[in-house]
């Protein structure tokens, strides 16, 4: 069984590079050509094009941007499409819109082959460290087919609904990771204030109701200044403009969220958006005139 990956971005390197450690035969495509190189290194062969890649494998996997670039891999000129037939299985990691992966979906399934849209949750660490979590929608038949090599590189795999399910999963993942963020920023920026020991406070509040994972993880990048990405502000706000799409079609109100996006935005117009989607907190610090661990 040959495993397909299109997409060596912050996640699916790390993700490909688990198949490869767990022994599957890989074969990888990127749009940027020398991105794969590391990878064909370390045992991975390389496609030309996502077709190439599609009609070399048993199942490919798919992590890029945004929709549009789904739909470039998929459908383009090039596209997996031009691969697939009877048998084959795409599932795509990326986070894009519900109504898209319908689509999507529904032109894959035309020449035979099957579609789950399976984003995922944990940040570049979870992907180099093959502890993910992957929401997918889709046949639960095609899951299962997938789930031997998913586990390469997710510790949860959870079979969420039908095709789109997963992506509208991911929004809500995406809607507790930025308010969370948003929380972690402003208990550090009060405990800035109040001269704490920024770590000793985290330790202190991490184990009980007010711990999570952005907390835990997160929280002393802050107090370092460490803007390292696990996930960039440009693709958190990426995937916040969905969400927010989303709430608009279901009329949900959703003003931690949007409030976010604000801020987020405002860290783009000064240049930030490559850095980690924890440094909402700079937008904090701005409107206090204060800086979190610069005491």
């Amino acid at each position: 069984m040959r495993i397909g990956y299109a997409g060596m971005g912050i996640m699916g390197r790390g993700m490909a590079g688990c198949l490869l450690q767990a022994g599957h035969d890989v074969m990888v495509w990127n749009r940027t050509a020398g991105r794969t190189a590391p990878l064909v290194d370390a045992g991975a062969a390389a496609a030309a094009t996502p077709a190439e890649l599609a009609a070399a494998c048993d199942i490919t996997m798919v992590c890029v941007s945004d929709t549009p670039d789904v739909e470039e891999v998929t459908l383009g000129t090039d596209g997996l499409v031009n691969g697939l037939g009877e048998g084959k299985l795409v599932v795509d990691h990326s986070t894009i819109s519900v109504s898209a992966t319908k689509r999507l979906a529904e032109e894959i399934r035309r020449v035979g082959a099957d579609w789950l849209d399976a984003p995922v949750s944990g940040g570049s660490e979870g992907a180099a460290a093959g502890t993910l979590s992957i929401m997918a929608g889709g046949r639960a038949t095609a899951l299962e087919r997938a789930r031997p090599y998913l586990e390469a590189y997710g510790n949860s795999i959870t079979h969420v609904g039908p095709t789109g399910a997963g992506q509208l999963v991911k929004q809500v993942n995406q809607v507790l990771v930025v308010v969370n963020a948003l929380a972690v920023s402003e208990a550090l920026l009060l405990a800035e204030a109040g001269d704490l020991d920024l770590a000793t406070t985290i330790e202190a509040v991490k184990g009980g109701g007010a711990g999570s994972w952005m907390l835990a993880n997160r929280g002393p990048q802050v107090i370092a200044r460490d803007w390292k990405p696990g996930f960039t502000i440009d693709l958190q706000q990426k995937d916040l403009r969905l969400v927010l799409e989303t709430a608009d079609e279901l009329a949900v109100p959703l003003p931690g969220a949007s409030l976010v996006f604000q801020l987020y935005r405002a860290l783009q117009r000064r240049g930030l958006g490559h850095e980690g989607n924890h440094a909402l907190a700079k937008a904090l610090e701005e409107l206090a005139g204060l800086e979190i661990g610069g005491s």
